[in-house]
């Protein structure tokens, strides 16, 4: 056998094998894309769910196509191989470019989880424009591209974007923040912080799953199979370890804080220290021995709960969904304990490498900060970075897209349960003596879940007309106490339905006992029921008054 034709054909088996690899990961990056959809409309209040999924898809399909036409570009550009767009290269380039857009993606979408509620959907796609284009490639072309970054020989290390992807969007989120300023009713005039809960955890926790799942491309996936020749078993093996043990102590890590600050286990912290332990292992999953990875996971979940707290009551900024301590301060710690968490022989200066790696933050952190400040102010001056207060009340999602993420929910006028008449049954018009002649009017205020007993009781006694409307009050019931994120909140102002039913041929005393007998569940909170003189009606229709309009 001839052996330049062995070797030709060995070399072209190890790059089909190694882009394959790179397109399956390609893939399970972005469906990271999911998860990050389903935390950050988790962590919203439900009249800003589709607003915010409507970023997530502009996200991607903005995003690739401007790095695919200028980003990659001036990526090279940066890196000192002059202009170079990703349509100029052949075909097989593309997955080269691919592979870096979903990474660019990942770094835009974080930033949406930061503006969440307040910001203008095309605000929101001006900025991803110009990541996409100019911010994020200039981050690369200075690091992977240009390996311009380094002290005393020593290059920044970043191995799968720790710094460059989670670091900069965390950055680059907290800073849209600071610019844009709090949601409504977030602050009190005296500073004091009231807590907005997410309207769904198991979103949140859903999507935490699915980006978990998703990372194994981010950080298994940098990684090659084959290099010089070899099988890269070591190194794979290496970044799928310390990538699943840090993520498991990021978890515990920030339930244990969470725990010790409030004296109870936070969901939604457990589930965001999970990825701020991904997010400090991202830049350094291949270098760092296996003791390592506890220690990583264990400090970029623990200072999860701490670095929220002071962004939002020292720094008063609003960071909806946690995006600065979950990707920005997480991503920076991971990536300052790379030499000292290394594995035996991988640092032989541990200065040099620490001093590597504070220049490398700092040069991200800076350029990320200045070029989202001046982007946002720019916006800001021009009008166009926040929506009104008046959209802000009704939910982005009926002011910036016109629809009801929910449409059925909460909607009683349009419930089916009970209060149904057989097709043969005529319902008697009222009109009478009963209530000496008079007309009642009489209000119910019950617990929602009771409507359709009370509807099948008032059709029972004849009495089917009623209006129902979605009202919140307090009475007897006690307030309840709910935790988001590790801080407690209060209701006390419980959810009800108001029921109004006039009647004049009807005893009013039949109709307030059909509802007690119908709401009644024994506790407190099931309601009460009044009885008032209507002075008169009309009929729209025919013109009739009185008892007769009834």
């Amino acid at each position: 056998m001839d052996p330049t034709l062995l070797q030709a054909d060995t070399e072209m088996l190890i790059d089909s094998i190694n882009y394959t690899w790179v397109l399956m990961v390609t893939f399970l990056i972005f469906f990271m894309h999911a998860g990050f959809a389903m935390l950050e409309a988790g962590q919203v209040r439900s009249k800003n769910v589709a607003n915010q999924l409507t970023k997530n898809l502009l996200t991607w399909s903005v995003g690739v196509t401007v790095f695919f036409l200028i980003g990659v570009g001036i990526e090279s550009a940066v890196a000192g191989a002059g202009f170079e767009p990703a349509f100029a290269g052949d075909a097989t380039s593309w997955i080269d470019w691919l592979y870096g857009a979903v990474f660019a993606m990942t770094a835009a979408t974080i930033v949406s989880g930061a503006v969440a509620g307040r910001a203008k959907l095309r605000a929101y796609v001006t900025y991803t424009f110009l990541l996409a284009a100019v911010i994020y490639p200039v981050v690369t072309g200075l690091t992977w591209a240009g390996e311009y970054l380094s002290f005393g020989g020593v290059l920044f290390e970043d191995f799968a974007g720790g710094m460059i992807v989670h670091g900069m969007g965390g950055i680059a989120g907290l800073t849209a923040a600071w610019v844009l300023g709090p949601r409504m009713d977030r602050y009190n005039e005296d500073g004091s912080v009231n807590v907005i809960p997410g309207h769904s955890l198991t979103f949140a926790v859903l999507g935490t799953l699915i980006l978990a799942f998703g990372w194994y491309g981010f950080n298994v996936g940098t990684s090659a199979i084959f290099g010089d020749g070899a099988f890269l078993g070591d190194q794979l093996g290496r970044v799928a370890a310390t990538t699943t043990i840090s993520m498991a102590c990021g978890a515990m890590a920030a339930g244990l804080v969470a725990w010790l600050k409030t004296g109870k286990v936070d969901t939604l912290y457990v589930a965001n220290g999970l990825l701020a332990g991904l997010v400090g292992i991202t830049a350094i999953p291949h270098t760092t021995a296996w003791w390592g990875a506890f220690v990583v996971g264990g400090l970029a979940g623990a200072q999860l709960p701490i670095v929220f707290e002071f962004v939002e009551q020292r720094l008063k900024i609003d960071d909806v969904c946690a995006v600065f301590p979950v990707h920005g301060s997480a991503g920076i710690l991971g990536t300052l304990l790379f030499p000292f968490v290394a594995a035996p022989g991988v640092v032989d200066s541990v200065v040099n490498a620490f001093v590597a790696q504070v220049i490398g933050v700092v040069v991200i952190a800076g350029w990320t900060i200045g070029a989202t400040a001046v982007i946002w102010y720019a916006l800001k001056a021009a009008g166009q970075a926040r929506v009104t207060p008046e959209h802000e009340r009704d939910g982005l999602d009926v002011s910036e897209h016109g629809v009801d993420t929910y449409p059925e929910f909460g909607q009683p006028d349009i419930a089916t349960d009970g209060g149904h008449a057989d097709d043969d049954t005529v319902l008697r018009a009222d009109g009478g003596e009963p209530n000496d002649g008079e007309i009642k009017m009489i209000t119910a205020i019950v617990r929602p879940d009771r409507l359709g007993a009370i509807k099948q009781s008032l059709a029972e006694i004849g009495a089917p007309s009623l209006t129902v409307t979605n009202v919140s009050g307090r009475g007897s019931q006690p307030a309840k106490k709910g935790q988001w994120r590790g801080e407690e909140y209060t209701v006390d102002l419980h959810q009800k339905v108001k029921i109004e039913c006039v009647v004049a041929d009807i005893p009013a005393d039949e109709v307030v006992e059909a509802i007690g007998t119908a709401a009644n569940t024994g506790e407190p909170g099931d309601g009460k029921i009044f009885v008032l003189p209507v002075e008169d009606a009309y009929q729209v229709r025919t013109g009739n008054a009185g008892p007769d309009a009834v």
